[in-house]
């Protein structure tokens, strides 16, 4: 069946919001270090062309590293997520009244009255691919861990730190070295304080504090690029 605009639009969406959390950190990583990278070769050289080459190949290279880290990060915890999810299901097939018994008993923790609990109990032992979600998602909290796509993640990933690391760096092929600084500074500066505001909005948070929080982040990210460049030159 062919995939319609409308189709492609929504997954496109559906993995963006699953991967808002790595796209935040990707575009703060890429802005961050390459911002670093790029004021401490500019401290260091009058020639802007350097910058750029620099800069490109940091954010290049630190792109396919956040996006290899991603993917190796999100599938060990999808394989790990499967052997449990296994190995929940073998007890269900093998013990069912068992696993009945301790969902009761979780459920009377939890507050539940003995005739409630025990009607849950015994709906998920007649159904065991829902005792299997059960069990997954509130014994093992696992909730949708199993199911994440790594080359999704690891994409959006690679998109978000590779734009984000272009920021700081595209002045530098426009400018002179003097302006290019400036521009790279203001770039950089709006780019993070944009990402600061949307951390806050996401996490329901006040926007001005994490606003606040990645610029000082960059700030101490630049100067220490500042300073090994003065370092190295002299």
């Amino acid at each position: 069946m062919a995939i319609t605009l409308r189709d492609l639009t929504r997954l496109t969406w559906r993995s963006f919001h699953a991967s808002i959390g790595d796209i935040a950190f990707g575009m703060e990583d890429g802005a961050v270090s390459i911002a670093g990278l790029v004021f401490g070769v500019a401290a260091s050289t009058n020639d802007p062309h350097i910058v750029l080459l620099a800069g490109a190949t940091g954010a290049a290279a630190g792109a396919v590293s956040m996006m290899a880290g991603t993917y190796l990060d999100v599938q060990s915890v999808r394989d790990r997520a499967e052997a449990l999810r296994a190995s929940a299901a073998a007890r269900i097939r093998n013990d069912p009244a068992g696993q009945r018994a301790r969902i009761v008993r979780h459920l009377r923790a939890d507050g539940f009255t003995e005739a409630e609990a025990g009607a849950v109990g015994g709906a998920l032992e007649r159904n065991p691919a829902a005792m299997l979600e059960w069990v997954s998602a509130f014994q093992l909290g696992l909730g949708r861990q199993g199911r994440e796509s790594p080359a999704v993640h690891a994409g959006w990933m690679f998109l978000a730190d590779l734009l984000a690391a272009a920021v700081p760096v595209l002045p530098f092929a426009f400018y002179d070295l003097a302006t290019a600084r400036l521009v790279s500074l203001a770039m950089t500066g709006l780019l993070l304080g944009v990402l600061g505001i949307g951390r806050g909005r996401i996490a329901h948070k006040n926007v001005v504090v994490t606003a606040a929080q990645t610029l000082a982040i960059a700030a101490a990210a630049a100067t220490a690029g500042v300073l090994m460049g003065r370092f190295v030159t002299r």
